[in-house]
């Protein structure tokens, strides 16, 4: 019996000293270098060279993101709903370049090099809603930032109504404007 519980005794000191060494491994408190064929291998950045879409297919938010189509047409109609969700995110996108009224005279403008534009005027408003649409979308290099990747393509539809129905030159503005 005495002989059974020595044997045992070095058999669980033996385990526990491998169990302690591996844990010692595995806890990176003894930390050795294992080669790896993955950092030995080419490797690239996200979005690095990334490959052309294949010919024919349409991107994920519709036609209205292939290049070279034109304006699009605005699908969302300009309602209470769209006039609010839009006034939430031009507050939230917008208004600290463009300002509360929309005359480019945001909190952050007078430290831009250029000027944010002024969206009551006659040039800006004169543009139809899909030009609004890729302007949001895609930016204005060293002027605007591009906000596809901060809304979606209803959201920057809804931005549109806001801008083209809120800021237009009217003598009774609509309550969703104020």
């Amino acid at each position: 019996m005495m002989r059974l519980l020595r044997q045992l005794f070095w058999v669980f000191l033996t385990l526990g000293f491998l169990f302690g060494i591996i844990l010692l491994f595995s806890y990176d408190i003894i930390k050795i270098e294992w080669v790896s064929f993955m950092e030995i291998q080419p490797a690239y950045q996200p979005m690095e060279d990334p490959l052309p879409p294949p010919e024919g297919s349409i991107p994920i938010e519709g036609a209205i993101a292939i290049p070279g189509m034109g304006a699009p047409e605005n699908p969302v109609e300009t309602d209470e709903s769209s006039l609010t969700r839009g006034a939430e995110l031009y507050i939230i996108n917008c208004r600290m370049c463009h300002g509360p009224t929309g005359g480019g005279n945001g909190p952050i403008a007078p430290f831009l090099a250029n000027k944010p534009a002024n969206l009551t005027s006659e040039v800006v408003q004169s543009k139809s809603d899909g030009s609004f649409f890729l302007t949001i979308s895609n930016g204005i290099t060293g002027r605007m930032p591009p906000l596809n990747e901060n809304l979606t393509v209803p959201e920057r539809w809804d931005v549109v109504n806001f801008i083209r129905t809120c800021f237009e030159p009217q003598e009774n503005p609509r309550e969703e404007c104020r």
